[in-house]
């Protein structure tokens, strides 16, 4: 069931899907593409909004929130974060997590646009 909550400072409406709220339309209608994709066993399983801490040489930066963890039948784990606005802590956010985990095995980090 699909309705729509309260905007937020960025324009985007909070949406529940599936007992979920989630921080955008686009976020919702995400969540549903892997749902689909779950049940026509394109993909293993996922899960939404995980807390990821980014530390640099035992220092803690930051935490960052991704918005999907898709797990495939191949054991890759894909990081999804789907965005319709960009902001600049965003990109700096971003970029700290693609200097930690690009360069790990089995590890895909993807923007959804």
């Amino acid at each position: 069931m699909w309705y729509q909550k309260r905007h937020n400072k960025y324009g985007a409406i909070s949406t529940e899907y599936n007992g979920m709220i989630y921080h955008s339309k686009f976020e919702a209608s995400y969540a549903r593409e892997l749902d689909l994709r779950l049940k026509a066993k394109e993909i293993e399983k996922w899960e939404r909004q995980k807390k990821i801490s980014l530390d640099v040489n035992g220092y803690h930066i930051c935490n960052y929130y991704i918005d999907f963890i898709v797990y495939h039948h191949d054991k890759t784990i894909e990081y999804v974060e789907v965005k319709g606005f960009e902001t600049w802590l965003w990109r700096i956010k971003w970029k700290l997590f693609e200097a930690l985990y690009s360069d790990k095995p089995n590890i895909i980090l993807t923007v959804v646009k």
